[in-house]
């Protein structure tokens, strides 16, 4: 995997989830559980669509890494890796959108 902003995110946070919880945000969210990330992640997520709607690229911009983030600590709380999404991510390249969802059904 090259190493990217987001794969060094990726990997501290898995790094963090052995880590003491009052060190660190991430530690400490983890520790919470995946029930609390997921909800986290939620809030930035609808942060993330009042910028979009509001138009201000610099908030869209800061409120999308901030999504990004969070749907990591979810993922990492349940055992999901940015590889494991990479590869999920590749198994679609070259798919129409369309017909992924159909196949979903």
């Amino acid at each position: 995997m090259t190493d990217t902003a987001l794969t060094r995110l990726a990997a501290t946070i898995a790094a963090r989830k052995s880590a003491d919880p009052d060190s660190s945000w991430t530690a400490k969210l983890l520790a919470k559980g995946p029930e609390k990330c997921a909800e986290k992640f939620g809030e930035e997520a609808v942060e993330a669509i009042i910028e979009a709607v509001k138009g201000d690229r610099a908030r869209l911009t800061s409120e999308a890494a901030d999504v990004i983030y969070h749907l990591l600590v979810m993922c990492a709380a349940r055992d999901v890796t940015l590889a494991e999404i990479e590869a999920e991510l590749a198994a679609r390249d070259g798919q129409s959108g369309l017909a992924e969802k159909a196949a979903r059904g």
